[in-house]
C-alpha cells in the first residue's frame, strides 16, 4: 500500500470517528468506507474537536462581556449540540440501568426512551461538575486549551472500555462498530498523551490520562457485574465520567 492510499484510508477512519462520535458534517471523500474499530485512533482527534470547539465558544462570549459562570454554559451547550448529546444520553441511559434488579432488566431500561430519577440526577451533577469546572478555571486560552485536553481524554476512556470488556447486547452501536486490538488502544492512548501534553502541561497530561483510565476501569467493573460487558450507553458514561474529572484535575492543579 503506497502513501497516498495509506493517507485516503487514515483520512476515512477520522471521518468515520467524526461522524460516529458527532453531528459535525464530514466530506463524502473521508466516508469512503466503514472502518469500525480501526477507527478508535481517531477518538482523542475527535474529542479535542469538539473541546476545541466549546473553547472557541466559551472565549466568543467571555470576550463580548458574558461572566465565566454565563460563559461555561454557552461553552457546554455548543458541545452538547455538536454531539447531539450522544454521550450525555449514555450517562443517563446507565445511570437509569443501574435501578435494575438484573442483567435483562438493566438493559431493558438502558434501551428505553424515557429519562428516569437517576439519570436526572446524573445528568445534572455532570453538567454542573463541567460547568463550574470551566467557571473556575476563568481564563479564556486556559479554558480553550483544558476543553482540548479534557475532552480528547475522556474519549480515550470509552476506547479502554470497548477494549476491556465485550458487547452486552448483540446489537446496538458498540457491538457494531466491534473491539479494538491493543494496536489501536496504544494509538489512541499516545495521541490522548500528546495532545494533553501539547495543550496543558508534561505533569497535567499524566494526570489526565491516569483519569481516563480510572474512569473506565470504574465503569468497566460495574458495567462488567451489571450488564456482563459494556454498550454505547455505557461508553457514553465513561466518557462523561473523565470530562469531570479531567476538568475537576485541571482545575485542582
Amino acid at each position: 500500500m503506497n502513501a497516498p492510499e495509506i493517507l485516503r484510508e487514515r483520512l476515512s477512519e477520522l471521518g468515520y470517528a467524526v461522524g460516529l462520535l458527532t453531528r459535525l458534517p464530514v466530506p463524502s471523500f473521508a466516508l469512503r468506507t466503514a472502518p469500525g474499530a480501526d477507527a478508535v485512533w481517531a477518538y482523542p482527534l475527535v474529542g479535542a474537536i469538539v473541546g476545541a470547539l466549546g473553547g472557541a465558544v466559551y472565549w466568543l462570549t467571555h470576550f463580548i462581556g458574558c461572566p465565566s459562570a454565563l460563559a461555561s454554559l454557552f461553552a457546554i451547550a455548543a458541545m452538547v449540540i455538536a454531539t447531539g448529546a450522544l454521550h450525555e444520553d449514555g450517562l443517563a441511559d446507565f445511570a437509569d440501568g443501574l435501578a435494575g434488579k438484573s442483567r435483562e432488566e438493566s438493559l431493558a431500561i438502558m434501551r428505553d426512551h424515557q429519562i428516569g430519577t437517576y439519570g436526572v440526577i446524573a445528568l445534572v451533577l455532570s453538567l454542573g461538575i463541567r460547568a463550574t469546572a470551566i467557571a473556575l478555571i476563568g481564563e479564556s486560552a486556559a479554558v480553550l486549551v483544558a476543553l482540548i485536553a479534557a475532552d480528547a481524554a475522556s474519549r480515550q476512556s470509552a476506547v479502554l472500555v470497548m477494549a476491556a470488556l465485550p458487547p452486552a447486547r448483540r446489537d446496538g452501536l458498540s457491538a457494531s462498530v466491534g473491539q479494538p486490538g491493543i494496536g489501536l488502544v496504544a494509538i489512541a492512548f499516545g495521541i490522548t498523551f500528546a495532545i494533553a501534553w501539547f495543550a496543558i502541561s508534561f505533569g497535567a497530561a499524566i494526570l489526565l490520562v491516569l483519569g481516563a483510565s480510572l474512569s473506565a476501569i470504574i465503569i468497566g467493573v460495574i458495567s462488567l457485574k451489571r450488564l456482563g460487558g459494556q454498550t454505547g450507553d455505557v461508553l457514553g458514561a465513561a466518557s462523561q465520567l473523565c470530562q469531570c474529572l479531567g476538568l475537576s484535575l485541571i482545575v485542582l492543579t
